[in-house]
């Protein structure tokens, strides 16, 4: 897939078009729960927090990559990062999170990274809290990311 500058979105579940939001958790379910074989319960009750942002990328075909995060107490947590299949490899998955952590860089940011990526969450200021452990199956480290030093 060619390199080509989507724009980035950012909404509540209260501003999204009943359409939009279905998308997103489509593609949630695509990739967690049908692609990596987790039998698990995707619809969680926290996407419809007031307090949660959904962040995406989407193109003529649809949402290209998604992540959420949950306001949880002090901190922020990123959680069901994903891309489309077919739209892997293009870093749209690295804007999201890139954008994320500038716009919540001034406070703690915690996430449980499979553990493939450990190392691109590193790249973002991410470091390991504890040791590796299996969710559905598949290793996570978790990781958190201190807020930026004035």
């Amino acid at each position: 897939m060619p390199v080509v500058s989507l724009p980035t979105h950012c909404a509540r579940a209260a501003d999204l078009a009943p359409a939009t939001l279905y998308a997103l958790l489509r593609l949630r379910v695509d990739v967690f729960v049908v692609e990596q074989q987790c039998c698990y319960p995707e619809l969680d009750g926290r996407d419809l927090e007031p307090r949660t942002e959904h962040r995406w990328i989407e193109d003529a075909a649809g949402p290209v990559a998604y992540l959420r995060v949950l306001a949880d107490k002090d901190e922020r947590r990123i959680g069901r990062v994903c891309t489309r299949a077919d739209a892997r490899g293009a870093g749209h998955a690295a804007r999201l999170v890139g954008e994320t952590v500038e716009r919540h860089a001034g406070g703690p940011i915690s996430l449980d990274a499979q553990a493939y990526l450990v190392r691109f969450y590193a790249g973002f200021g991410f470091a390991a809290t504890g040791p590796e452990f299996l969710d559905d199956g598949i290793p996570h480290v978790p990781m958190t990311r201190p807020p930026d030093q004035p």
